[in-house]
């Protein structure tokens, strides 16, 4: 379980969080939704530990609010920023087991989790062999998903994951979401959009972030 209690969180002396409050369960489904600028990816990137924050983190219990982000990779969470931050000079192969082998992960472990990775989206298998940066934006994002993926044991944290993409690769990418819920029930997703319309039957529950606060959706 993620849990933000009153989180608030300022960038360059200004408020961009405030007073946050949210919960997603284990193998929740959840979207945070709101327009640019709202906060949407500075809660993802706050509960990632890649911003310092004031008020209370927690993951299953354990309080992480002054933890760095490896630490909360270690514990579970998973992050596919909008922006992919993949490395160009690596293959594909290697940006994916890249966060596994910073946790220092066993190599059967690993495996595992690449074949899990490959079995949710079998083009990674393909792009295996060729650099991050000769792959499209689209194609970046399934990459991105895939190391999340790696890592995500508990959470995954999906940046605005069908920003710019093609209508196909959109719809690849929904369904190795569904996938995603019939192998990893446990799971938890949790992922921003500036349109709901994009996560119609992806999502259970739905809150709307609009200068910082978060609220349930109407109904």
């Amino acid at each position: 379980m993620l849990r933000l209690e009153k989180v608030s969180v300022d960038i360059a002396g200004a408020p961009v969080l405030r007073g946050v409050d949210l919960v997603v369960p284990p193998g929740a489904r959840v979207a945070l939704i709101g327009r640019n600028g709202a906060g949407k990816t500075t809660t993802l990137r706050t509960l990632m530990g890649l911003l310092p924050a004031r008020g209370g983190i927690s993951i299953d219990g354990q309080p992480c609010t002054d933890a760095p982000a490896h630490r909360r990779a270690a514990l579970g969470i998973g992050y596919a920023p909008e922006e992919r931050r993949l490395f160009g000079s690596f293959t594909v192969l290697e940006n994916l087991r890249l966060p596994a082998e910073v946790l220092k992960l066993p190599e059967a472990e690993l495996k595992r989790r690449l074949e899990m990775v490959f079995g949710l989206l079998p083009e990674l298998r393909e792009f295996g062999p060729r650099k991050a940066a000769g792959l499209s934006g689209g194609q970046g994002k399934m990459v991105a998903l895939g190391r999340a993926l790696m890592v995500g044991t508990r959470a995954v944290l999906l940046d605005e994951p069908f920003q710019g993409l093609a209508p196909a690769l959109a719809l690849r990418y929904a369904e190795a979401l569904g996938r995603l819920r019939a192998l990893l029930p446990d799971v938890a997703l949790l992922i921003t959009e500036s349109s709901p319309d994009l996560l119609r039957g992806l999502v259970e529950q739905t809150f709307v972030i609009e200068r910082g606060e978060i609220q349930p959706a109407a109904a």
